[in-house]
């Protein structure tokens, strides 16, 4: 039996030569445990991309089973903080002396929270879009995290609307009469009363923040915590009946477009002063067949593009 086996990356000559931005895989099947602050940690199923350059101009390939390793060995040994990525990143490198001086990795995977009702005191799953990055050029380390945020938008010009079809339905059913409070009362109960309701829709606010460089944990809960709390009107999980009113309420006392919700969102992420951020909103529109949508980014040289 042969003891060597040939090693077409190491010995073959490249068929044309030149520099390679990212080399690597994707779609990579990453069970891991995941840890956050305020978060026990949680394992999720990720899909994973790994990646490094090949500024080596001459060389065959790079070594992908090597990437490949570099993370089973995270997926199965270690956790995902900032520190063990940081070491998934520099294995990439040093198992590719002389081939590479950048490397990269992306999680997606969904995070499974617990979220509290608005007033029974139920709780129940929610699930979070998030995609991880980092990176390592020359040295240097970035952290990139985004998070989808669904919510209820309900359509400002849509509630002005319904309010003065209530308007008028009140002045054409007691235009001669004095009323007293209970009358009112009563006619507001029924479906003659409220003749039209606003339009709302399930929308996604998708928001991605650059970190510090010497982050010591990542904290999922607490940007997600910000951009619900902000937008007033996340989606629920359990929801009992004072709930479900509990939401009208916050629907009625916060309309928004997308633009409303996209400059709400960016007001609070620049009040945490994250390097860079880019957000786009997404309102899937009820009355449309087409979406609204919004985009904003902090807008430094080098930064995210609208």
């Amino acid at each position: 039996m042969q003891k060597t086996m040939p090693d077409i990356a190491n010995t073959a000559a490249a068929l044309q030569t030149g520099k390679l931005d990212w080399v690597g895989m994707g779609d990579i099947e990453l069970p891991f445990i995941f840890e956050s602050l305020d978060l026990a940690p949680v394992t999720v199923n990720a899909k994973a991309r790994a990646f490094v350059n090949l500024h080596k101009e001459d060389a065959k390939g790079i070594h992908m089973s090597r990437l490949f390793l570099a993370l089973d060995h995270l997926s199965t040994e270690q956790q995902v903080n900032p520190q063990t990525l940081a070491q998934a990143l520099d294995t990439f490198i040093t198992s590719h002396e002389g081939l590479s001086d950048k490397a990269h990795i992306e999680f997606k995977f969904e995070l499974p929270l617990r979220r509290k009702s608005l007033l029974s005191g139920k709780a129940g799953w929610k699930s979070y879009p998030i995609v991880l990055t980092s990176t390592i050029n020359q040295g240097v380390i970035s952290f990139e995290l985004s998070v989808d945020v669904t919510y209820s938008s309900t359509c400002p010009c849509s509630a002005a609307l319904a309010r003065q079809l209530i308007q008028n339905a009140f002045s054409e059913k007691f235009s001669q009469e004095t009323l007293t409070q209970s009358e009112v009362l009563e006619w507001l109960g029924t479906t003659q009363g409220i003749v039209a309701t606003p339009h709302s829709q399930r929308s996604i606010a998708n928001v991605k923040v650059k970190l510090a460089n010497n982050i010591e944990q990542f904290d999922v809960v607490n940007l997600i915590n910000l951009l619900e709390d902000e937008l007033k009107t996340p989606v629920q999980a359990a929801v009992k009946r004072e709930d479900e009113q509990e939401f009208a309420r916050l629907n009625g006392q916060n309309l928004m477009f997308c633009e409303d919700a996209a400059r709400k969102i960016k007001t609070t992420l620049e009040s945490k002063e994250f390097s860079d951020y880019f957000l786009q909103i997404n309102h899937y529109e009820s009355l449309h067949a087409h979406d609204a949508v919004a985009i904003a980014v902090k807008g430094i040289e080098g930064g995210y593009k609208a």
